[in-house]
């Protein structure tokens, strides 16, 4: 949905798995084999990764001042399933938290939100106010305040609400 650039970083990873799937239409991409090749999935993995990509949503619809859009396992909760440790670079001495068991896509998206938490870009990645969207979005704006995945979809449209209400 949205024409915006990519999050940086390990987020781009958590907002292409939260756009998994068109709230509006209802297609989901992890249906489809390639969809979950994208990331690292088995068919068998579909009902965990459904389940981490809402809770996802709920934490970023959070992060844009909204309410969750249904009830969710916590974000913390599946989080807590899956440890990082400090993974130190021999050569130059660097160190980044890492998932401590690398394949999974849970252990994955906890390493991207804890570099991410680091860096202090998790709270700009956000979720699209309008309910039938949510879609996900970096939010690149100086203030930080950002409200639509798209200006010229969602934000037309919420503007064009108000202005019939009126």
């Amino acid at each position: 949905m949205s024409e915006r650039t990519p999050a940086p970083g390990g987020l781009e990873l958590v907002e292409s798995l939260v756009n998994t799937v068109d709230l509006e239409s209802g297609a989901d991409s992890l249906d489809t084999a390639q969809g979950r090749a994208r990331f690292g999935l088995a068919e068998e993995d579909l009902p965990g990764a459904r389940e981490l990509r809402e809770s996802l949503r709920v934490a970023l619809l959070a992060h844009a001042g909204h309410p969750p859009h249904r009830a969710v396992t916590s974000l913390g909760d599946l989080l807590a399933a899956s440890p990082l440790v400090v993974a130190v670079d021999a050569a130059d001495g660097s160190a980044v938290l890492a998932p401590a068991e690398e394949g999974p896509l849970l252990s994955r998206v906890a390493a991207a939100i804890a570099q991410a938490l680091v860096e202090g870009t998790w709270t700009r990645l956000k979720a699209c106010e309008a309910a039938d969207c949510h879609w996900a979005y970096y939010d690149r704006s100086p203030a930080g305040r950002g409200r639509w995945c798209s200006m010229q979809v969602c934000g037309a449209r919420a503007k064009m609400r108000r202005y019939r209400a009126k």
